[in-house]
C-alpha cells in the first residue's frame, strides 16, 4: 500500500517504521510544517491514510482525506464530538472506508473485551466500587485518555447504577464512575480497572512498553481495510 500519514509525531514515526517494515511505502506525510502539501493531487496516489495528529486538527485531517476520496485509519482522541458528521459523510460517500479506535495496540483491545466480561459479571455485586486509573507521559494532551473513557463507557452499559464517568479523584457520586488521570514519564500507558470493597479488592491492568504496539495496530488496521467501504471498529479487524 501507498500511505498518507496524517501527522509526523512520534506515532506517525514509529508507525512509517513499522509499515515500511512489512513492505508499504510513505508516500504523503502532513505535519504542522507543511499543511499546504495536503492536497487532492497529492492524495490521489494514495490508498489509504492513517492519522494521528492533534485533537484540535484531527477532524480537519479526515474530514478533508474522505472528501478527496480516500479511505481513512484514526487514532486521534478529543474530536469525538464531530463523529456524527463524519459517519455521515462515509454513509453518503459509499466509495470510502474508516475506522476510528481510541487505542489500536492488539493487546488493549482484547483487554476492552476482558473490562466488558469482567463488568458484566460484576454488575451483580454491588458491595464492590468500580475506578479507573490511567497513567501516561506528560507529553499526552488530553485527559482522561481516550483509551480510559472506552472503558468507562463499557462499564457503565453493564452497570445499572454507574450512569457517568467522572474525571475527579474526590468524587463521592456513587452514580459516576471515577477515571483518575495520572501525567509521569516515562509512560507510554497504562490502564487500571479497579473493583473495591470493604473486605478485598479485584483489578485488572494493561500496560504498554512501547508505541510500537499501537503502531502496529494502526497498520494492521489500515491493511484490513485497504479494499473496504464503510464504518468500521478494531473488533471488525481482530474479529471479536
Amino acid at each position: 500500500m501507498n500511505i498518507a500519514l496524517l501527522g509526523y509525531g512520534k506515532m506517525g514515526q514509529t508507525i512509517e517504521k513499522i509499515a515500511v517494515s512489512r513492505g508499504h511505502s510513505i508516500g504523503l506525510k502532513i505535519s504542522i510544517k507543511n499543511p499546504e502539501d495536503f492536497t487532492q493531487c497529492n492524495i490521489d496516489p494514495i490508498d489509504i491514510a492513517i492519522e494521528f495528529s492533534a485533537p484540535e486538527v484531527a477532524f480537519y485531517h479526515i474530514n478533508r482525506a474522505i472528501n478527496m476520496g480516500c479511505s481513512v485509519v484514526s487514532g486521534t482522541t478529543g474530536w469525538l464530538h464531530n463523529y456524527p458528521i463524519i459517519e455521515e459523510k462515509i454513509k453518503e460517500s459509499g466509495k470510502v472506508g474508516f475506522i476510528y479506535a481510541s487505542n489500536f495496540s492488539l493487546g488493549v483491545n482484547l483487554f476492552f473485551e476482558l473490562n466488558t466480561r469482567l463488568a458484566r459479571l460484576m454488575s451483580k455485586y454491588d458491595q464492590y466500587e468500580v475506578s479507573i486509573v490511567e497513567i501516561h507521559h506528560t507529553a499526552k494532551l488530553d485527559a482522561p485518555s481516550g483509551t480510559a473513557i472506552t472503558l468507562a463507557e463499557s462499564i457503565i452499559s453493564e452497570n445499572k447504577d454507574k450512569s457517568e464517568w467522572a474525571s475527579n479523584s474526590k468524587n463521592k457520586d456513587r452514580s459516576k464512575l471515577t477515571i483518575i488521570s495520572k501525567r509521569e514519564d516515562p509512560a507510554p500507558g497504562t490502564h487500571i480497572i479497579n473493583y473495591d470493597s470493604a473486605i478485598d479488592s479485584i483489578q485488572i491492568s494493561h500496560t504498554a512498553h512501547s508505541r510500537e504496539g499501537f503502531a502496529l495496530g494502526a497498520v494492521l488496521a489500515a491493511e484490513w481495510l485497504a479494499d473496504k467501504n464503510g464504518i468500521f471498529s478494531m473488533k471488525d479487524v481482530l474479529g471479536l
